[in-house]
């Protein structure tokens, strides 16, 4: 039997409670009573290695991985577990990413090009367009992502996500980030933006998205990439597959002068010092009144609810377990494959969890489970990522000069994804 045990360590600061330390029997009890069984050791999935039991392996200094069922009624899921420890000095977390928002690539690939020696996968993300025939899926995520400090991208409006149902209260500002304290916590992120033009300023409500707010403006930066920008203008605040807009317009801006204007907008690298303003509806008008020549000022910025602690890294997602408790809420009906990630209470131990997509274990976990399994690892918040075919868990053998993918993904091999968590170890 795999005993799950909570390390101790000192709270975060603030009014948040404290929880009773639990034994590993508490913990199991935990799951005991969601699933009507313990959670148990068992074999690996079929296809890893027998080192890989329940009791861990060692990756990298301060990094573990195992795997282990978990019983469910309606059979076994199968569990992919980093432990993190960011208390030791040689280990960091960072955002994986193919290098512009609006692209995808696998987890292992992007983790062997970081150097990072583990990685899973991260934000749900624009896959499809079948609503918009002819408009381009950007494979951009929903949520606000920050990458080594930078400020890539905000958060798409609710009603424009792609994944399942929210819970009720959260947003798609919500993220997963560490903080320049090296403390893992969850938070929210707000865009704060503005548009200085010779007529006033304009609120900016968008910063590299696949979706815009109606009547709004959003920003462009080289951070983006080459994919078209004609999504970011389509379905509305409520209803992602809602026709295209009508009514658009685009603006250049390069070293704070207007360079150049289209009624659409367009696709193509943008060059570091420009950024490229799109409109719909209400925004696009206020856009036709700039001139080639026109100065205009872009500033932007994301904004975090409750930290005052710069963050290194940051992604969207959604949360399900805040101070040891699940939300209300949490969906107890609909099983599927999943990534999570989990916090302790002191920040400074993370739980990296992708469910296997092998046949025999595809029935996965409801987002309730899901909760529960991430409080008997240990976690006191807990965090939704992308499931289904994105699911990825990938982390170095020992020695090995690249990662290997330890679940099974469900799509049969992996999926290309827009983003994920990268886990850095020394030494």
């Amino acid at each position: 039997m795999t005993r799950c045990t909570r390390r101790s360590g000192r709270r975060r600061t603030g009014t948040r409670r404290r929880s009773a330390r639990r034994g590993p029997f508490a913990v199991l009890t935990v799951l005991t009573t969601l699933a009507g069984a313990a959670l148990t050791g068992a074999a690996p999935a079929s296809g890893a290695s027998g080192a890989h039991a329940a009791a861990g392996t060692r990756v990298a200094p301060g990094v573990e991985y195992r795997d282990f069922d978990i019983p469910t009624p309606r059979g076994p899921a199968h569990a992919h577990v980093l432990e993190v420890n960011l208390r030791d000095p040689r280990v960091r977390l960072g955002l994986l990413h193919p290098g512009a928002v609006g692209a995808r690539q696998t987890v292992s690939a992007m983790s062997d090009t970081a150097g990072a020696v583990a990685g899973v996968n991260g934000d749900f993300f624009n896959i499809t367009e079948t609503q918009h025939p002819g408009v381009e899926a950007t494979g951009a995520p929903v949520g606000p992502a920050i990458a080594s400090g930078r400020h890539l991208k905000a958060a798409v409006p609710n009603g424009q996500r792609f994944g399942p149902a929210l819970p009720p209260g959260t947003t798609t500002e919500d993220v997963l980030g560490v903080g320049i304290d090296r403390r893992a916590r969850l938070d929210r992120m707000a865009l704060d933006g503005t548009i200085r033009t010779p007529s006033g300023r304009l609120p900016l409500r968008g910063l590299n998205q696949y979706a815009l707010a109606e009547g709004s403006v959003g920003a462009f930066t080289s951070a983006w990439g080459q994919t078209s920008r004609v999504r970011a203008t389509c379905g509305t605040d409520t209803d992602r597959g809602a026709p295209c807009s009508t009514d658009t317009y685009e603006v250049t801006v390069r070293h704070g002068r207007v360079v150049g204007r289209a009624d659409t907008p367009g696709r193509g690298p943008i060059a570091e010092g420009t950024t490229v303003l799109v409109g719909r509806e209400a925004g696009a008008q206020e856009l036709r009144k700039l001139s080639p020549g026109d100065p205009v000022r872009v500033r932007h910025r994301l904004v975090a609810a409750t930290s005052r602690v710069p963050y290194s890294f940051a992604l969207g997602g959604y949360p399900l377990l805040r101070d040891g408790a699940p939300l209300s809420g949490l969906d107890d009906r609909v099983a599927a494959v999943r990534t999570s990630a989990g916090i302790s209470a002191d920040g400074k131990r993370l739980y990296l969890v992708a469910l296997d997509g092998g046949p025999e274990f595809r029935a996965g976990l409801t987002i309730a489970e899901v909760a529960a399994s991430l409080r008997a690892l240990g976690a006191d918040d807990g965090f939704s990522l992308d499931g289904g075919g994105s699911s990825t868990l990938a982390a170095r053998e020992p020695g090995a000069p690249a990662v290997s993918v330890r679940n099974h993904p469900s799509g049969g091999a992996e999926r290309p994804v827009p983003n994920g968590i990268a886990v850095f170890s020394r030494g």
